[in-house]
């Protein structure tokens, strides 16, 4: 099950990075004579309102969702790790404050935290720093679920009998962190970066759904899914579903490379 989430995301990354080459149409391009058209040799997934083609705008907003939310999972994931070694091998009072901010980061209705700060946005934003600023906004927010992990998986290998070895044989601290306990941790550092960057993914889209997502015209799936507000437009037009199945394929594969090693098949 991993090796085939495995290769069926690597094969959507590929072709989702050469959107620009496989789309036939740009994505803001309006055929204006064409809105609302039914899927066709010339538009494979139909137009939108605007008479843009779909399957165009799905490409370029897949890659766009696919590459940002990964990068914003590491970004997070690399900031939690980062402040789990200085929380588990610091002192004891550093310790303390970074996980009572973890605690209270946690504590925080952070959806409803970046919501007020992508609002606060000027509606005449570039999309690109747009885009910059949600992710952005999405790794720094994500940070403390992981620290927390990462903060009890130091203090465990810190009495473990090579990291004693290592400080009775005179190493100072912070090799003993990168050489001895850093590596300890990557296997969990991967397991936070497959679990953080789906949710990154369903956080874009609900975001887009309440119209604070990528603005317009650059697409990205959750403004996709807006489309699948009009209900009655779903049976006459059922291409418009081809965003929900791939955020759901995607999240999906992200999921089975989480929980195959825990339940082999």
């Amino acid at each position: 099950m991993r090796r085939a989430a495995a290769l069926v995301l690597l094969g959507l990354v590929a072709v989702l990075l050469f959107a620009g080459v496989i789309a036939p149409h740009s994505y803001s391009e309006q055929f204006r004579d064409f809105p609302e058209a039914r899927a066709s040799r010339q538009f494979p997934l139909g137009t939108d309102a605007l008479g843009r083609d779909r399957f165009s705008r799905l490409l370029y907003g897949g890659r766009m969702s696919l590459v940002c939310a990964p990068a914003a999972a590491l970004a997070s994931t690399l900031l939690a790790l980062g402040l789990g070694l200085a929380g588990g091998f610091g002192p004891h009072r550093l310790g303390r404050a970074i996980t009572a901010a973890a605690d209270l980061c946690l504590s925080l209705p952070w959806l409803f935290a970046l919501l007020a700060a992508r609002a606060a946005l000027p509606l005449n934003a570039p999309p690109g720093i747009t885009v910059v600023v949600t992710f952005a906004l999405l790794g720094v927010l994500g940070w403390a679920g992981p620290c927390r992990i990462f903060v009890a998986a130091v203090r465990r290998h810190r009495v473990s009998d090579f990291a004693l070895l290592a400080h009775a044989a005179g190493m100072p601290r912070w090799r003993i962190a990168a050489v001895q306990i850093l590596p300890n941790l990557l296997p969990v550092a991967i397991a936070q970066f497959l679990v953080t960057a789906p949710a990154y993914l369903l956080a874009e889209a609900n975001l887009g759904l309440l119209g604070l997502g990528v603005p317009e015209p650059m697409p990205s799936l959750g403004g996709m899914l807006r489309e699948l507000e009009n209900v009655s437009g779903i049976a006459s037009h059922p291409a418009g579903l081809a965003p929900a199945l791939l955020l759901a394929l995607i999240v999906i594969c992200f999921q089975l490379l989480v929980s195959a090693d825990k339940y082999p098949v």
